[in-house]
């Protein structure tokens, strides 16, 4: 895969496109990064990329000219291509106002061949970039950064990751906070697999050496060498931490008859505890 990054900081993606995972795929032949700077695409001298915006207003507006531009170079196909999917292809726009990115969306992105990531900056990028040049506008959470570069880079290293070869263990990818049970290349486990793909759910707690720390014991079921135990105590566990760190999840998660009998047995031990919100569907467990 190809990732392109539109930026007038270059110099930012040295370090965090040097380790890890995104260094091993580069290395390994799995993706191809090109950071393009923003201000080799202008046609003064001052290199100018942003201007006043029309009708008032704070701060300064990234220009359409040079994006434009820049990416007229990549020889993309037509926007309306990318956007039927004819193309495996897409123009991301980093912004605030984009639909906020989730496991879901990166897997989208990962099974395309060519990404441009355009990272904006100032008060914003002229709305015909959007319009005119980007099929995707993307925001990485409801909160407001300096600009898109970080966005591009967890976008990127999100992505990388469920490239098939990109990790060392592959079901890895199935078995993390998010992930979706049809998730493509997801294959069940064999008789003695103790791990569980997480459905959307968030992760299960993860414990290794020692087995007790600071008077902090391990749960015992990790030690009994009964995969199917284990494997209920992690569906367990990622359904409480779901539900006290991210209740919303289990709206679009897969669950089951039993995962639903969980919940109730985890709401019924928790709700004297914290405040949790009622979950449609998901039935409170009725004290005796």
């Amino acid at each position: 895969m190809k990732f392109h990054i539109v930026t007038i900081f270059p110099d930012f993606f040295h370090g965090p496109l040097d380790y890890g995972i995104v260094r091993r795929a580069r290395e390994a032949g799995l993706i191809d990064i090109r950071i393009h700077d923003l201000r080799a695409f202008t046609h003064d001298k001052h290199q100018t990329v942003d201007d006043r915006p029309f009708g008032g207003g704070e701060g300064m507006v990234l220009k359409p000219e040079p994006v434009f531009a820049c990416v007229d170079t990549l020889g993309f196909a037509p926007r309306a291509e990318r956007i039927t999917g004819n193309a495996r292809q897409s123009v991301v726009l980093l912004s605030a106002q984009g639909r906020r990115f989730d496991q879901k969306l990166a897997a989208e992105l990962a099974g395309l061949e060519e990404i441009v990531l355009i990272c904006g900056r100032y008060e914003g990028v002229d709305e015909r970039v959007n319009m005119a040049l980007a099929d995707r506008e993307i925001s990485i959470g409801d909160y407001v950064l300096s600009g898109g570069e970080l966005g591009a880079a967890v976008i990127l290293d999100t992505v990388t990751r469920l490239l098939p070869g990109a990790l060392g263990n592959e079901a890895s990818a199935q078995q993390e906070s998010f992930t979706a049970e049809n998730t493509p290349n997801n294959e069940a486990p064999s008789a003695a697999d103790s791990t569980c793909s997480s459905g959307g759910l968030l992760d299960y707690p993860h414990f290794t050496r020692p087995a007790e720390f600071r008077g902090i014991p391990i749960p015992e079921v990790l030690l009994s060498g009964d995969h199917e135990k284990i494997r209920r105590w992690r569906r367990r566990s990622a359904l409480a931490k779901t539900l006290r760190n991210r209740p919303d999840l289990l709206n679009d998660a897969t669950l089951g008859k039993e995962d639903r009998r969980l919940l109730g047995e985890i709401r019924d031990e928790l709700q004297d505890d914290i405040g949790i919100v009622e979950t449609p569907g998901i039935p409170f467990a009725k004290k005796p």
